[in-house]
């Protein structure tokens, strides 16, 4: 008897051990990940941070150099790009389920006159009084993207102007109002998918008509200061309530823009500065139903075809990675992605939650990569 109670007592005292030079092996192998990203002649800098409930796994790191030389880390906050996004949504969840407004209202009834005059008018039929607000957080409005696409003109393009006019800041109307001047609407509404940032100034217009305040203090209010990402604030417009050092610089190939005030052409598509820990909260508690109602986060994971292997709900992507690649594994995740490398995302197959940047315009297909190759690693714990 005693013989086995001592060979059970070794075995719990193996375990933990085995476990932790696991986890060693697998952080050295994602660390060659990364540093292999950092040889890329346009990457400059990479965050990544890590979470497991049920491996009681958690693991940060942030690698490079800013352009005086000084090295980056955790306790620099980085811009998240497309995934605020995801806050935006959740956001109008929140109104949602405050009885304040619906999926399916029609959005002529939140926003001014001005705003929807010409809106979307499409072979001359005005489309504006038939987009719903599903419409806009689905990207199925059928509106150009003001911030990603050449004028229909051959004016300069939001982001050449963002590049040349680095002192501007942008007003939502002027957003608004640039979209209307120099694009057409794809589709009728409801009739097909694109993408576009359009649709997310106007979620943001409707957030502060609705609230009567700021869309960056609705945010904090309802999102950020109740779930104490203290690390999280909105460029240009608000503070993190811990100090931290300076954002993460971003790079369009070799210019460094991270201290453009034209970057508030994103708004509410896109202007949250976070840590890779406070995205993971934020993601963990949407997902887990304490941010919205289970019934309203079921309609933001309404899934809709995207590209291949990729899908759109609410402010919210799923990339199913057998379908990106034949060869890859038959996981799903849930999140959002940035134009700059940032990804937030969860995947339920591994209960793995994942947040990283290269910090690079142009680089979601990278940093696509860059998580599936750290989340094959993580399948060793």
């Amino acid at each position: 008897m005693k013989t086995m109670l001592s060979f059970l007592l070794m075995l719990l005292l193996i375990d933990p051990v085995l476990a932790q030079n696991r986890q060693e092996k697998v952080i050295k192998k994602i660390d060659k990940l990364l540093e292999k990203q950092l040889k890329q002649k346009d990457i400059h800098n990479v965050y990544l941070s890590l979470y497991s409930p049920s491996k009681n796994f958690e693991w940060q790191t942030a690698k490079g150099v800013f352009k005086d030389g000084k090295q980056v880390s955790i306790d620099n906050p980085f811009y998240t790009a497309s995934v605020g996004k995801t806050f935006t949504a959740a956001a109008i969840g929140i109104l949602v389920d405050q009885g304040q407004l619906g999926f399916e209202d029609p959005i002529a009834n939140y926003l001014s006159a001005e705003i929807m005059k010409d809106l979307h008018v499409l072979n001359g039929i005005d489309y504006g009084d038939s987009i719903q607000i599903a419409h806009l957080l689905q990207h199925t409005s059928g509106l150009a993207d003001y911030f990603g696409e050449e004028t229909d003109d051959g004016s300069p393009s939001i982001f050449d102007r963002i590049m040349y006019q680095p002192d501007r800041l942008w007003e939502p109307k002027e957003l608004i109002a640039f979209a209307k001047d120099h694009f057409e609407p794809y589709f009728a509404p409801g009739k097909g998918f694109y993408y576009t940032d359009t649709e997310y100034v106007l979620l943001g217009m409707i957030i502060e008509e609705i609230s009567g305040i700021p869309f960056h203090d609705f945010i904090h209010q309802k999102i950020i200061d109740p779930l104490e990402l203290n690390h999280t604030y909105f460029n240009l417009l608000s503070k993190s309530q811990d100090s931290l050092g300076v954002m993460a610089e971003i790079y369009a190939a070799d210019l460094e823009i991270s201290t453009y005030k034209s970057l508030s052409a994103d708004w509410a598509g896109g202007a949250i500065v976070s840590t890779g820990k406070d995205l993971i909260s934020f993601n963990r508690a949407l997902l887990k139903g304490e941010i919205v109602s289970e019934t309203t986060l079921k309609r933001m994971k309404d899934w809709i075809p995207e590209t291949k292997g990729m899908y759109y709900g609410f402010g919210l992507r799923k990339i199913a990675f057998k379908e990106l690649f034949v060869a890859l594994p038959q996981w799903e995740v849930i999140g959002h992605s940035g134009l700059n490398g940032t990804s937030m995302y969860y995947c339920p197959d591994l209960d793995i939650y994942f947040a990283s940047t290269l910090n690079q315009l142009g680089s979601s297909k990278k940093a696509v990569m860059l998580m599936v190759k750290v989340l094959m690693q993580l399948e060793k714990l």
